[in-house]
């Protein structure tokens, strides 16, 4: 199974940017898509962006297109979330997950990391 550390959250004024680092361990990640979600209290979880490693092919939510950004190291390997022009909205914890291939469900999920927008 692959392990999942976050790092990056934190608590910034509307309009600033932070970048979300995710690194993974013990596993093949060819077989997976990792993704970002994030959870805030009342609302759904919701896939903010997302890497199909094997073919690199990515994903990102309408909610944020234009000020998120996902990316990747292959050396490391790591993914992360360039956030920018933050909004009270974006605030949530936000997850690092793995979806096997085939499937419609990440599975697998990191300790999560908290990323607080104040207006």
């Amino acid at each position: 199974q692959v392990q999942l550390v976050e790092s990056g959250g934190g608590s910034v004024q509307a309009g600033a940017s932070l970048r979300l680092s995710c690194t993974a361990s013990g596993g093949n990640l060819s077989y997976y898509t990792l993704g970002w979600l994030r959870q805030s209290p009342g609302k759904e979880r919701e896939v903010v962006a997302a890497i199909y490693w094997a073919a690199f092919k990515t994903y990102v939510a309408d909610s944020v297109k234009g000020r998120f950004t996902i990316s990747r190291d292959t050396a490391k390997p790591s993914i992360y979330l360039q956030m920018n022009n933050l909004q009270p909205e974006d605030t949530a914890v936000y997850y690092c997950a793995t979806k096997p291939r085939g499937s419609n469900e990440y599975t697998n999920w990191g300790q999560g990391t908290q990323v607080t927008v104040s207006s």
